[in-house]
């Protein structure tokens, strides 16, 4: 099994900056790749992005730009930088391992 939890949401004013984080645990199975989902309100799951061990990096439509993932897999560590945040990008941003451990979510709102 794997535990994800996500930190790092919160309030941000709009055109601000925020950093999410995501740490995995347990043993197996390895973790091969790792992505950021979003789901604003009353609207569906929307990926952010995506990174495999390789490096290969995967945005959706419109994030590549504004958000930049990162993974440190030594230190099980997942990161995702979002700049020049929008009112439209508040939602609540869930970090996924493998397609498949979701962690509980962090809620982001771009609001003034």
């Amino acid at each position: 099994q794997v535990q994800v939890v996500e930190s790092g949401g919160g309030l941000v004013q709009p055109g601000g900056s925020l950093k999410l984080s995501c740490t995995t645990s347990g043993s197996s199975p390895s973790i091969y790749t790792m992505a950021w989902y979003r789901r604003p309100p009353g609207s569906g799951r929307q990926l952010v992005a995506s990174i495999s061990t390789d490096g290969t990096t995967h945005y959706g439509d419109s994030m590549k730009g504004r958000f930049t993932i990162t993974w440190d897999n030594t230190k099980n560590t997942l990161n995702l930088h979002a700049n020049n945040l929008k009112p439209e990008d508040t939602a609540v941003y869930y970090c996924v391992a493998n397609w498949n451990y979701w962690g509980q979510g962090t809620q982001v709102t771009v609001s003034s």
